[in-house]
């Protein structure tokens, strides 16, 4: 059985017992979590897929880390002019595991 779910902007393929990382969640370590955004759900040749989402699905997953990713450097440079311009940038992820689908 797996599913699509939206959150933070971006689609996932989830299953049960999957980690992944997802854009940061307000939530504690060790709490669960619901996710309502389910916009597929299969099992087997069974398939719902929602309108925009499935009425009364949801998937829900344990946290287990927050924290932040790796640093992205921006670096802008124009020769001759003495022009540069340096950012950093570390995006904040929540690192989930499903533990459940329900349809």
């Amino acid at each position: 059985m797996y599913a699509v779910i939206k959150t933070g902007g971006k689609q996932y393929k989830v299953a049960e017992g999957q980690v992944l990382r997802v854009e940061k969640l307000n939530a504690e370590v060790n709490e669960t979590v619901e996710l309502q955004e389910v916009l597929l759900v299969a099992d087997g040749e069974n398939v719902k897929v929602g309108t925009p989402v499935v009425e009364g699905a949801k998937v829900v997953a344990e946290i287990l880390a927050q924290g932040k990713g790796a640093k992205v450097i921006n670096f802008k440079y124009k020769p001759k002019k003495a022009s540069h311009r340096k950012k950093g940038h570390r995006q904040l992820f929540t690192e989930i595991k499903v533990t459940s689908i329900q349809a």
